[in-house]
């Protein structure tokens, strides 16, 4: 396991700071780490939420680290873009609710970690680009679906085409982030709003979550279908008993995340 990021436990939340100064890069190590970390915090039961933020107070992360690419071979291009792949399509697919706390620069692959996340939480100084086409390359994070999925075509190929980096209230305005707060605070914001998300059923959190990605690649047709199976399956959840006779017997509930 590499010191480029790092894992620790605030309850039932995970938070994961990437660490590779100078400014949070991203590279095989720390993307492979991020993939065995999602992977072990999907079998932990124990684990809801998930918040992934940077260190120190500039960058969140700059995106991949453009040393790697200088020489232009092609073998190191195929492994780096397999490691973005598995490790972003994890964080996409964690489980519990994803939560990215961007407390400075998100830039490349940076902002693509963020737009894997199911909320993202950006301090005002926050800046925000997919700059990749400026320096003869193009995002390979699921950035080229996930943005236009999050803002829409038009700002997508704006920022994709034009190299059109974007602050934080602007990037609110476009729901490429759901809120914005003072610097510093995204951190504790982010574990506030994880923090909340413990009060539901991490059963139905999952099922809920699955539902709604596959808004993306399924038809309404599709989707309702899977919903009303969805729903069933609950009652054979113990979460689902203890979080209807919770509320009947007016106490708070104790779930087991199965």
């Amino acid at each position: 396991m590499t010191d480029k990021i790092k894992l620790e436990r605030r309850g039932h939340t995970a938070l994961i700071t990437i660490d590779n100064p100078a400014a949070n890069t991203w590279d095989q190590d720390n993307l492979g780490a991020l993939a065995s970390m999602i992977g072990t915090l999907n079998d932990d039961l124990d684990c809801y939420a998930l918040v992934i933020t940077g260190q120190g107070e500039k960058f969140f992360s700059a995106g991949a680290d453009l040393n790697l690419f200088a020489d232009g071979d092609p073998a190191k291009a195929q492994a780096m873009a397999e490691a973005f792949h598995e490790a972003f399509t994890a964080l996409t697919h964690f489980r519990g609710v994803s939560i990215a706390a961007i407390n400075g620069y998100a830039m490349g692959g940076g902002l693509e970690c963020a737009l894997c996340c199911d909320i993202r939480i950006a301090e005002t100084q926050a800046q925000m680009a997919l700059p990749e086409a400026t320096v003869g390359l193009l995002p390979c994070g699921l950035g080229t679906q996930h943005l236009p999925w999050i803002v829409g075509e038009g700002w997508a190929k704006r920022m994709i085409l034009c190299g059109e980096r974007i602050g934080a209230e602007q990037a609110q305005s476009i729901g490429l982030v759901e809120e914005v707060v003072a610097q510093g605070e995204s951190l504790n914001r982010a574990l506030m709003l994880a923090e909340q998300s413990e009060k539901q059923s991490p059963s139905s959190v999952s099922a809920c979550k699955n539902l709604i990605m596959a808004a993306r690649t399924q038809s309404m047709p599709e989707a309702l279908a899977d919903e009303k199976t969805a729903f069933v399956d609950l009652f054979s959840t113990a979460d689902q008993k203890e979080g209807v006779n919770a509320f009947l017997e007016k106490r708070a509930p104790s779930w087991k995340n199965a």
